[in-house]
């Protein structure tokens, strides 16, 4: 039997910007450490993605000791503390949830409504922050940042390979996963409950209903069609939506690695 292994790891600083690469991931209270602890908001304190602001996809972060830098194309680079420690007091929206957060003020305000072309601001997601995951989905207590509402979302090679057999070719990046395995059957995690990678279980909340993020093309920013939705449609359609990767919530903390063994528990 093939070993089921990750084979990449990322994360997204600001919610919304370009993948993080990493060789090794801390598992933290709320996903991973630095996983959309940041976000870009508009002027009423709601959060902005690439399914109005495309665009979002070329703000590349890179993590240097306790550093976040931002990069775009045709701006200076910015940098923010990777972990900041205050700010004035701001309520942000992320799909209904109320969050509190820390603003991170004029400058980064100033560079992010530059290059989006529009009024928003840059805000942080501070430790006494509260936002559960959905009780009946998720352990008692557990808690997520800024991701749209689970702390991890586990793609599959395999699965990828069906969809583009089916006749969407598109990259892994489009779905813009946390964990990615390799060695599963397409489309295996559906029939999981849980996982256990580098000591850490995590528990398989639902399958991920996907959304037209995945048009959006995360090297150019260009929505590329109706690709992989339409195709999607044809034959992962639940309860109206299309699904492809699943939500997971984790039941402790530790450390993942790319090559990490999956054990599937259940």
């Amino acid at each position: 039997m093939t070993a089921i292994v990750v084979s990449a790891l990322f994360v997204y600083p600001v919610k919304g910007t370009r993948a993080v690469p990493l060789a090794e991931a801390e598992v933290g209270d709320r996903g991973f450490v630095d996983d959309r602890r940041f976000l870009i908001v508009d002027p009423a304190g709601k959060f902005l993605t690439q399914r109005t602001l495309p665009r979002l996809a070329l703000i590349a972060g890179t993590i240097a000791g306790e550093t976040l830098w931002l990069d775009a194309p045709g701006m200076a680079p910015l940098e923010v503390s990777r972990r900041p420690w205050g700010g004035p007091a701001r309520s942000v929206e992320v799909w209904g949830d109320s969050c509190a957060a820390w603003s991170l003020g004029v400058r980064p305000a100033e560079w992010v409504s530059r290059f989006l072309g529009s009024p928003c601001e840059l805000v942080f997601m501070p430790e006494a922050s509260e936002r559960p995951v959905d009780p009946a989905l998720a352990p008692e207590g557990a808690r997520v940042s800024f991701a749209d509402g689970f702390p991890f979302l586990l793609t599959s090679t395999s699965s990828l390979a069906e969809l583009a057999r089916r006749g969407a070719d598109v990259p892994m990046s489009r779905f813009r996963p946390n964990l990615v395995i390799d060695g599963a059957a397409p489309f295996a995690e559906d029939q999981w409950r849980a996982v256990r990678i580098g000591g850490v279980r995590f528990r398989l909340a639902k399958p991920c209903g996907r959304c037209s993020v995945t048009t959006v093309d995360q090297d150019s920013a260009v929505v590329a069609g109706l690709e992989p939705l339409r195709t999607l449609a044809t034959f992962r359609r639940q309860d109206g939506e299309v699904m492809f990767g699943s939500n997971l919530v984790h039941e402790a903390r530790g450390t993942v690695r790319v090559g990490d063994q999956v054990t599937v528990e259940g």
